[in-house]
């Protein structure tokens, strides 16, 4: 178990402050809650493992809102709520009014009178500030073009797992730097004490408004941005990776596989980080792109550790944002 709560006070008045919050991004957060939210995640998958029922959100019922197509958001989500007492509701934005043109705002204020919470897997993350905005009920980010937080705690929580401990860590990140899980990856390390290198191709670089307030939020710890992937992965800890071309790019196929020829994941590369490194990615991998099958499928991945960790990280939001 993470120790990181000093006492039953301290514990509680972090619950209290995160409950009915929304979950868009990390900097939302401050290192305790985060933190908190691992500890509840550890606390709920050990529940699990034992056979023990928690139906902490009996009666509660979570509604899903879809524009981009899922594998784990969506069974993770509603294997969640089913796992701790309550519903989940699959609403595709082809079926729903937001299909037909009904405003973001009208949409937030009529299924706030029907559901505990809303999670929005979609495009513009101004989408989901939008909804948060309207909404009388906690939103949930779960994936936009610019952040990916439901993953990146499922990793915070996997490293944690393997390594025992986050804070003085070095994460890299090898690929494309301007997508979501770079955003979130950037965020959620340097809130948790992280060091933390993105190595990317010129033209796909991180955020510079995300850098920037990462950047001033170090606190003895490092963000290292560079074109150089072994000058990203030397003595790396953690070594994450993303597809070359996410959902919504695929007319730039032939033009992103050129760019990032040479930041590929392989064994050559990974001889620069630390012999005992984790490798992760938040799936669906490309092999023989972004990552090769010998890293993938190989000793140092976990993978499959990280993708049933959406579960248990996801409980956790659920259980505190939701809570009675």
């Amino acid at each position: 178990m993470l120790k990181t709560i000093n006492s039953n006070k301290i514990e509680n008045l972090i619950h209290h402050n995160l409950k009915g919050k929304n979950f868009l991004q990390f900097s939302d957060f401050s290192t305790d809650e985060i933190l908190y939210l691992l500890e509840v995640a550890q606390e709920l998958k050990t529940l699990q493992k034992q056979g023990e029922p928690h139906p902490t959100l009996s009666g509660k019922v979570l509604g899903m809102i879809f524009e981009k197509s899922s594998t784990r958001t969506r069974v993770s989500f509603e294997v969640g709520m089913l796992q701790l007492g309550g519903h989940a509701i699959f609403l595709s934005s082809k079926d729903i009014q937001l299909g037909r043109g009904e405003c973001i705002s009208d949409t937030a204020k009529v299924l706030s009178r029907y559901v505990d919470g809303l999670m929005i897997r979609t495009f513009s993350h101004e989408s989901v500030e939008e909804f948060a905005k309207y909404a009388t009920v906690p939103v949930i980010n779960g994936l936009t073009d610019l952040q990916h937080p439901t993953q990146v705690l499922a990793d915070l929580l996997t490293i944690l797992e393997y390594k025992g401990k986050l804070a003085g860590l070095k994460l890299c990140y090898v690929g494309d730097g301007n997508n979501n899980m770079a955003h979130s990856l950037i965020e959620g390390a340097v809130k948790v004490g992280m060091d933390i290198s993105i190595a990317s191709p010129k033209g796909y670089m991180p955020n510079e408004q995300i850098v920037t307030n990462a950047k001033e939020a170090l606190n003895g710890t490092s963000l290292t941005i560079t074109n150089d992937p072994i000058e990203a992965i030397n003595n790396a800890d953690v070594v994450v990776t993303d597809v070359w071309t996410s959902m919504g790019q695929e007319e730039e196929t032939a033009k992103r596989l050129k760019a990032f020829q040479g930041f590929q994941v392989n064994e050559e590369l990974c001889k620069h980080a630390k012999a005992d490194f984790i490798f992760l990615h938040c799936l669906p991998a490309h092999r023989g792109e972004e990552v090769t099958g010998e890293i993938i499928d190989g000793s140092h991945s976990v993978v499959f550790d990280e993708a049933e960790n959406r579960l248990h990280a996801q409980k956790a939001i659920l259980k505190i944002l939701l809570a009675k």
